[in-house]
């Protein structure tokens, strides 16, 4: 029989985390000034030996405050602004967001909005009728003007109230934005008409028409207030779309699990029950409740909408299942490993609603223009009224008042504002219901100018889960004494080709005994004392650099090409050598061959040895290959990359790989379950799989040309609308532009600019 480690207390944390180790699974464990600590993962390993002091210092109290709260509300277009209530953004006046993606499907501000809409689109129809067909009715012309003053009053001062205030709100503040450009030209036109009816002998004789009567737009003001209401519920409307791919993700999960109890029977439980270590039981057709392994039984699950892949994957005892993927075919019994905020489903839908809310850098040339754009629509406006007045015809002053109106409200810079973000919040749902995440907006706008792509080789392009094919052994030992000896060393490490030994050792049956002073080399191998026998397994230039002589078994390690070699040392002798292959994952050609031809350079780099490099680089058509590098070097090899002018992205597992992938302009982890939850990278692939680069750089693409055609369109409509509202065309072709018209036009091109953004779910990864 052989020897695990020492039994783990029933309730041992993680002291990186503070997880739960799971005792009945092979931990990951460290020595530390002759204690031993259990960690539930690698990366919380590597992190506890980087700085083993920080994670034992006493714990504050206290947690730190985060930002943003739970209860907080954003703006989509001013990310940095902050509000513990909903209402309107201080800078743009537009309707904050909750910043949790599991906050109330109810939008008040969109009820509020729809309420106004419908009562002063009842007003404002008999305000057009009074205004359109005067002639035809049997009121005199006074009494036409003070009904229409009396529909209309209620429209601008109830229906348009919430302009106004973010129009007073925008001028306090010197945060000039689309209310304030609404709130002017509404003002105007209601008070001019005001005053026309009320006190018409205070105006002159030259702004009459030609039946001696002081016209009034009335019906402008309202309609104008009508129509932005219409905008504002069409937006809203459409905003809400743009999170329905976060919205399906959080549906995913089931309400309730079924639980087994000890004595065997079964209980429904709600998902918030569930703990760490339950057995849960999940039949066809159910969804799987949490994050866990099955214990017993064997399925078909349908992980598509988590990883975006399509076929059903089988699943059986030991392996790993995700919380919110759907069990198709057979019973399975899992155990929780992660429930609440730790599954990987919570973890995507946090990553993206975060994601959402970071701004692009093609966003900072928007911010530069609606910056200054409000205060020279302004004094547009301004010229425009005085041009009227001095050189227009009678009467001057209407004139002057409509067509400064006009300028105001169609030159509205919502669409320029909402051009880049609407697009980005699109994208990131999209992205996650395909199996890509993308950790901020900048991830996705440059990796679709990456030219240059550097690949780790094991859990990258290979399946990451190799096998010992063949074992060598010197006088006196057997391939047996190697194999347990190599395995009982490498059980404490959590590199791929270390589980291939323990797993091959325990498939004979051999014994695995614990081992004291261990020692990892980074990309090299690892060493302990084993039964009072110093034990070395690692590649060749580590047992070089010990003294080891490899000569005598040189000729096996290089007859296994396309194989990786574990050297063994005992007591500074050369003992054996394990001979361990890793075959490539089945989309890893076809992804490479479909990079290349869009022209992006593919560069393999490995810590494997050059012959298992290149022979793995022949069957993907590879050229360029890196091999026997270091993680530390991996990074130099990126910086190089850099330093030449290429556009580089690295993709790796997250963990071993992280200087290159910080190094990189885009760093892509690999990786599934779990480890997605702790990845650093700019963007995770969930499937681990290459084919998702291509997915991904097919989104960021489109997303990039679905930004500039917002942007564009935006740019385009103000640049011809705001001169023909000024009356550059009436010397011509005497052609003015209604208030009316210029509104309508306004509240259209917002919602332009978000319905071309919502496109984007319609593409095809």
């Amino acid at each position: 029989m052989h020897t695990l480690l020492p039994t783990l207390p029933p309730h041992a944390k993680d002291p990186v985390c503070g997880m739960a180790v799971d005792p009945t699974r092979t931990p990951h464990w460290a020595e530390y000034r002759g204690t031993r600590y259990s960690f539930c993962c690698p990366h919380c390993r590597e992190k506890f030996l980087a700085d083993p002091e920080r994670y034992l210092a006493p714990r504050p109290t206290a947690p730190p405050p985060m930002a943003p709260p739970a209860a907080a509300y954003l703006c989509p277009m001013h990310p940095e602004v902050v509000a513990a209530t909903p209402g309107p953004c201080p800078r743009c006046g537009m309707a904050l967001e909750p910043a949790a993606a599991d906050a109330p499907r109810k939008d008040p501000e969109l009820a509020e909005m729809q309420r106004r809409l419908w009562v002063s689109a009842a007003l404002t129809a008999p305000v057009l009728l009074l205004a359109m067909g005067h002639s035809l009715l049997p009121l005199s012309a006074r009494w036409q003007v003070l009904a229409q003053l009396a529909l209309a009053s209620p429209v601008v001062l109830w229906g348009g109230w919430p302009f106004f205030q973010r129009a007073w709100r925008s001028l306090r503040s010197r945060s000039l934005n689309m209310f304030t450009l609404i709130g002017l030209g509404v003002a105007a036109a209601y008070g001019y008409s005001l005053l026309a009816a009320l006190a018409p002998s205070l105006l002159r004789a030259t702004v009459r028409g030609g039946g001696g009567q002081v016209p009034v737009y009335f019906e402008a003001a309202a309609t104008i207030v009508t129509l932005v209401l219409l905008g504002q519920v069409l937006e809203l409307s459409a905003r809400r779309k743009t999170g329905a791919a976060i919205r399906a993700l959080m549906d995913l999960a089931p309400a309730t699990a079924r639980r087994l109890r000890d004595d065997g029977s079964e209980e429904d439980v709600p998902l918030q029950a569930v703990e760490v270590g339950d057995r849960l039981r999940v039949r066809p057709g159910e969804k799987i409740p949490v994050d866990g392994l099955v214990v017993e039984g064997s399925s078909a699950l349908d992980e598509s909408m988590v990883t975006g892949e399509a076929m059903p994957v089988a699943k059986g005892p030991g392996e790993g299942v995700i919380g919110g993927t759907l069990n198709r075919q057979g019973t399975l019994v899992i155990r929780a490993e992660r429930v609440g905020q730790e599954t990987l489903l919570a973890r995507i839908v946090a990553l993206v609603s975060e994601a959402q809310r970071s701004r692009a850098p093609m966003q900072r040339l928007a911010d530069r223009v609606a910056a200054v754009f409000v205060p020279i629509v302004v004094v547009v406006a301004a010229l425009t009224f005085a041009a009227w007045l001095a050189l227009g015809p009678e009467p001057r002053l209407a004139h002057a008042v409509v067509n400064a109106v006009a300028v105001l409200v169609i030159a509205c810079p919502c669409a320029l504002g909402l051009a880049t973000p609407m697009s980005v919040v699109v994208a990131m749902g999209k992205g996650a219901t395909a199996g890509v995440l993308f950790r901020n907006a900048e991830a996705l706008e440059l990796l679709g100018k990456v030219d240059t792509l550097v690949v780790d080789k094991t859990g990258t392009l290979t399946e990451g889960k190799p096998r010992v094919e063949d074992v060598r052994a010197l006088p006196p030992f057997t391939p047996d004494q190697i194999l347990s000896l190599a395995a009982s060393v490498e059980l404490a490490s959590e590199h791929p080709l270390a589980e291939a030994v323990v797993q091959r050792a325990k498939e004979h049956g051999l014994p695995i005994s614990s081992v004291e002073r261990f020692a990892a080399a980074a990309g090299q191998g690892v060493a302990g004392q084993v039964g009072g026998r110093r034990v070395v397994v690692g590649n060749q230039d580590l047992l070089r650099a010990q003294g080891v002589e490899t000569a005598p078994l040189q000729a096996a390690a290089e007859a296994a090409s396309g194989a990786s070699t574990a050297w063994v040392a005992v007591d500074g002798q050369l003992a054996g050598l394990l001979v361990i292959a890793d075959t490539l994952k089945p989309s890893a050609a076809e992804a490479i061959a479909g990079l290349q031809g869009e022209g992006l350079g593919v560069v393999m780099v490995t810590g494997d040895n050059p012959a298992t490099a290149r022979a793995v680089a022949a069957k993907l058509g590879i050229a360029r290959v890196e091999a026997h590098v270091l993680p530390e070097q991996k990074a130099a090899v990126v910086r190089a990359l850099v330093r030449e002018g290429r556009t580089v992205a690295m993709a790796g597992d997250g963990i071993n790989d992280a200087p290159a992938l910080a190094a990189a302009h885009v760093g892509i982890a690999m990786g599934t379950g779990t480890d997605v939850a702790k990845e650093t990278a700019a963007v995770t692939l969930v499937k681990g799989d290459l084919g998702g680069i291509l997915r991904a750089r097919k989104l960021s693409r489109a997303t990039i040309r679905n930004i500039k055609q917002n942007l564009f369109w935006a740019f385009f409509y103000n640049t011809v609308a705001v001169p023909i509202a000024a009356g550059v065309l009436y010397p011509f072709f005497g052609l003015t532009l209604s208030p009316m018209i210029a509104a309508a036009a306004m509240s259209f091109s917002d919602v332009s600019v978000v319905g071309n953004a919502l496109r984007l779910y319609r593409l095809k990864l």
